[in-house]
């Protein structure tokens, strides 16, 4: 049986992601601490053999969708990720101002792109890994990685003043 401890070891990697899916610390926190509630009072149902971080991160992403079901509006979301200050850049920095322009490329994608685009490259996940996460199959998450790729290319080239975007990531990345 999976312990609280064990479930613990895991908050860093829910945090990040529950951030770059809310776009905000303050949603991001709630959306961790509603996983980890339910993850504590499901423990039972937790399968000894399987991945804890991906049973944990397939919490966090059906928690996130009932969210996103309830009506939370994009537009609440992005006003709070500008107020928080994380979209401002400071000093007219070249690597800053891409940096803003390739976050702001990757919420602008859609949204079943981009949460997979980020569990690959932000956390690593194999296809299979999120295809068990998300509920979907593989090749649905290959389609979707692919697509994605390719939107946040095709929108990252025009004006770019840095080297040319390279998005990899995941344990399956070629």
């Amino acid at each position: 049986m999976v312990t609280g401890t064990e479930i613990l070891n895991h908050v860093h990697q829910l945090r990040r992601y529950a951030r770059l899916l809310c776009g905000n610390a303050v949603d991001a926190d709630d959306l961790v601490q509603t996983t980890l509630e339910k993850a504590v009072r499901h423990t039972h149902r937790f399968r000894e053999g399987r991945d804890l971080r991906v049973w944990l991160f397939a919490i966090l992403h059906n928690t996130f969708k009932s969210a996103i079901r309830e009506n939370r509006s994009r537009r609440d979301r992005e006003t709070l990720w500008f107020e928080s200050g994380a979209g401002s850049v400071s000093g007219g920095q070249e690597i800053s101002a891409e940096l803003s322009r390739v976050l702001a490329a990757i919420d602008d994608l859609p949204p079943q792109q981009r949460e997979v685009l980020l569990l690959v490259s932000v956390e690593g996940f194999s296809t299979e890994e999120i295809a068990y996460t998300m509920d979907i199959p593989v090749g649905t998450v290959r389609s979707r990685l692919a697509r994605g790729r390719e939107l946040l290319r095709r929108t990252l080239q025009h004006g770019s003043t840095v080297h040319p975007l390279t998005i990899v990531g995941g344990r399956d990345a070629r």
